[in-house]
């Protein structure tokens, strides 16, 4: 990635504006725990991996207010870390986040409110980190999947903008194209709010990888007409089955991919599998403002008072699933047996 997602500076989270690419490169300071919670909710940052790291950083915040405000730090911190449980309700990597800053905070009972602070900055850094690497890992073990000479479809930004560094599904391209094969990719434009068209096209753009946007409704004659090689795309929560949340338009992309012999590869990290829920049906669909569709490109598109249904998210069932990429390695169908190996080793 040509710039960083987010970062934390100045005791205050930075992060780059992402509802306003890809006209303008816009970050902003999150620098109260409301900020940070409406940078998610509004996808100013949005990537299940990076929803968990600036919410990591978001209950640092909560225990800076406290201390500030001179009130009982515990807590500020237990209000900002339900705050935050409340921004997204589908992907898993907030979750994951927080409950890891709750045990912090659980662990740190009776020190003072600086040493607390202190802990949960450590915390959050580390899971920073960790979500570095595991993308890197990620890259270097799809990359295995592809071609020398490769044509990818991919939906919406599963890229660096949707982690810190370098992606989930866009790290398989990074790396394979880091790795001397030569990688094009056709990004979903990705109704309604144009991740693959706003986000994805301009960061593979800024790093110098060929990338051809198309409409959503496009993909099938793609696939078809097109030497496509793979889809690969990212994901929100995966159930310890290998059913898989992403961006609305997936399920029916895999559906496509299927009809057209193509693999389809789902890149996430570990911390994305939720092995308390057996199956797709159990994981929360978020459904977002109609005018998002309405008026999702500024003007009106739709009738007045018309309804809307505008689910953020949709279930692939895990037949549709070729390989599940983590950084522990390539899951193959039954999933569930790697993914409770991978968590238990």
């Amino acid at each position: 990635m040509p710039v960083t997602t987010l970062t934390w500076e100045n005791n205050a989270l930075r992060l780059i504006d992402q509802t306003q690419l890809p006209e303008r490169l816009v970050y902003i300071e999150c620098k109260d725990v409301e900020t940070v919670a409406e940078a998610i909710e509004s996808l100013r940052v949005r990537g299940a991996p990076a929803i968990g790291v600036a919410a990591a950083y978001g209950v640092v915040i909560g225990a800076q207010q406290a201390i500030a405000a001179g009130e009982d730090t515990d807590a500020g911190v237990r209000a900002a870390i339900n705050r935050l449980s409340h921004t997204r309700p589908t992907a898993v990597n907030l979750f994951w986040a927080l409950t890891r800053m709750e045990n912090v905070l659980d662990g740190s009972a009776g020190s003072l409110p600086k040493a607390i602070r202190e802990c949960l900055l450590r915390e959050a850094h580390a899971i920073f980190a960790e979500d570095r690497k595991v993308c890197r890992q990620i890259g270097q073990n799809g990359a295995q999947l592809l071609k020398a000479n490769t044509t990818v479809l991919t939906h919406c930004n599963a890229g660096g903008l949707a982690t810190v560094d370098y992606g989930t599904a866009l790290a398989v391209v990074y790396a394979a194209s880091e790795a001397g094969k030569q990688v094009a990719v056709f990004a979903d434009e990705t109704r309604p709010l144009l991740q693959g068209s706003r986000l994805t096209a301009w960061e593979l753009q800024q790093s110098g990888v060929d990338v051809t946007v198309i409409c959503d409704n496009m993909a099938g004659a793609v696939l078809r007409e097109k030497p496509i090689d793979s889809v690969i795309v990212g994901a929100d929560r995966i159930a310890a089955n290998g059913d898989v949340a992403n961006k609305i338009g997936t399920y029916g992309l895999a559906i496509l991919a299927r009809e057209h012999n193509v693999p389809f590869y789902v890149a996430a990290p570990l911390s994305t599998v939720d092995l308390s829920l057996s199956n797709g049906g159990q994981i929360p669909i978020e459904e977002r403002k109609s005018e998002e569709i309405i008026r999702g490109l500024g003007k009106q598109t739709a009738p007045q008072g018309v309804k809307v249904y505008n689910p953020a998210f949709d279930i692939t069932p895990n037949g549709l699933v070729t390989a599940i990429v983590t950084e522990k390695g390539v899951a193959t169908p039954p999933y569930e047996a790697a993914f409770r190996a991978w968590f238990d080793a």
